[in-house]
């Protein structure tokens, strides 16, 4: 055999070997569990925790939409090894190309699973305040659940999106098209939700918790006000961003606006006597304790957001 001949065969095999290791790699990670709700569309539901290295940043509900030509993934999960698995768990289902990204809104247990997806052809989609927000707290994010997540967050990047939506958007996965909305500031400031008229579902992102304590961290009222334009949505289910990936709609908002109501009523009452907030937060919503899991880590802080906002009106 020639020099050159042996320098092919080399060169052969040495992609062979890397070829197999790199279906070796992805053969590793084991997909995400999913549940079909309704033909082509799949969700995992997160645990009810903070994040941390045991649940590896699992705690939101994740899924995706099959389409007759593309897929539309949405949310991607607490950390690189969740959206690995969620790229898995598409891989398993479909062998239709992931078409989109969808991010809901900027906290980490929805978007930092995005590197994942990079280098894919797909389109990281948000709402149009989402890139700033990212820009200005994903360092933080990272640092600030490091000491929990530890060696989970490797490989977490920042992943911008490079399409928004101000109003309203649809997207085409082929005989299938999806709405995105953006919202005003509500849970956050740039909250999206994702309806599915084919199943009659809705992904709310965490404009809608179940179980799990809402958390404020953008306008109680906005979000108040959210939910009647939510209502208005003509689907039959929602997938919350935390608790029952199933839930009937739009009944599934009445725990929520319940909490809302107590919380700022407690609030109001608080101000209107001149209570300070520093006692206000300790007792305002107290009523509402027994109805929600995680209610101690978030309720103080929901009722220093709106204590701040309230005391203006």
């Amino acid at each position: 055999m020639s020099f050159g001949a042996n320098r092919i065969l080399v060169y052969v095999l040495f992609i062979l070997v890397l070829s197999s290791g790199t279906a070796l790699s992805q053969g590793n990670t084991r997909p995400l569990h999913v549940q079909e709700l309704a033909p082509g569309l799949f969700v995992h539901q997160g645990v009810h925790a903070l994040m941390n290295a045991e649940n590896a940043g699992a705690i939101a509900n994740v899924g995706f939409i099959v389409g007759n030509e593309a897929v539309a993934v949405i949310d991607t999960g607490g950390s690189n090894s969740q959206g690995e698995a969620l790229l898995a768990a598409v891989a398993e289902k479909t062998d239709k190309p992931i078409r989109y990204v969808i991010l809901t809104h900027v906290h980490p247990d929805h978007i930092f699973g995005s590197a994942a997806f990079l280098r894919r052809n797909v389109a990281f989609v948000g709402h149009v305040r989402l890139k700033e927000a990212m820009e200005a707290r994903f360092a933080h994010y990272l640092a600030a659940n490091r000491p929990e997540m530890g060696s989970h967050l490797d490989g977490v990047e920042l992943v911008l999106p490079d399409m928004t939506v101000t109003d309203s958007l649809t997207l085409d996965l082929g005989g299938r098209s999806i709405l995105l909305n953006a919202w005003p500031p509500a849970h956050t400031d740039n909250d999206l939700t994702v309806f599915d008229p084919a199943s009659g579902t809705l992904f709310s992102g965490d404009l809608v918790f179940l179980e799990h304590l809402p958390s404020i961290d953008g306008s109680l009222r906005g979000w108040q006000r959210a939910l009647d334009g939510l209502a208005a949505i003509p689907a039959t289910r929602v997938v919350p961003g935390h608790g029952p990936i199933d839930s009937p709609w739009p009944a599934a908002l009445e725990p929520e606006r319940r909490y809302f109501d107590a919380l700022a009523r407690d609030l109001k009452a608080a101000i209107d006597k001149g209570i300070p907030i520093s006692e206000a937060v300790t007792s305002a919503g107290l009523s509402e304790a027994g109805h929600w899991r995680l209610f101690d880590t978030f309720n103080r802080r929901n009722a220093t957001a709106g204590y701040a906002e309230l005391e203006w009106e």
